[in-house]
């Protein structure tokens, strides 16, 4: 099969996907599973897919399992934590943590990876993404706990490792 009919398949296959996983979400909002909201599902995912097409995304290299294993369990693990500071945080007999805005430089050569970094920022509570330079790869993060050096490093220390863990999942060179 030449590389032409490839991309059509492949093109194909992941238009497939995404129109059953916009039915099942959209079946999933309205918490009823019938025929009725499955086609429906099926008839805006596929308004959606070719009325309002994504534009494509480069990306280089390929993905490694293992770095992505890694970076989901962190990223549980960093959701679960800062849960638990925001929960002690409302319920401890003291006054609310200073909060800031934090600069974070990122290497990432990536606009995928750049996104997904700022994504995962955003899930961990307490962190909320303000702004993003893209040409000098810099974000501005608010963060709920910046009242000492520790805390602050800790932050650095967390975006550092998720940065980290996305550049070996998705930046890898391809093999040659």
């Amino acid at each position: 099969m030449n590389s032409w009919a490839l991309r059509i398949r492949r093109s194909t296959t992941l238009r497939g996907a995404l129109l059953v996983w916009l039915a099942l979400v959209y079946t999933a909002l309205w918490g009823d599973l019938s025929v009725a909201n499955l086609l429906a599902g099926l008839v805006i995912g596929a308004i959606i897919i070719f009325a309002l097409p994504l534009p494509r995304i480069p990306v280089n290299g390929r993905l490694y399992l293992p770095a992505l294993a890694e970076l989901f369990v962190t990223s549980v693990y960093y959701a679960l934590e800062s849960s638990f500071q925001i929960a002690w945080f409302a319920v401890r007999p003291a006054p609310p943590p200073v909060s800031g805005v934090l600069r974070v430089n990122l290497s990432t050569r990536s606009d995928l990876v750049l996104v997904l970094c700022t994504d995962l920022l955003n899930l961990i509570p307490g962190t909320m993404v303000l702004e993003i330079n893209r040409p000098r790869c810099v974000v501005y993060v608010h963060v709920l706990d910046v009242s000492s050096d520790r805390a602050v490093e800790k932050f650095y220390l967390t975006t550092r490792r998720l940065e980290r863990l996305l550049i070996s999942a998705f930046e890898r060179e391809v093999p040659r």
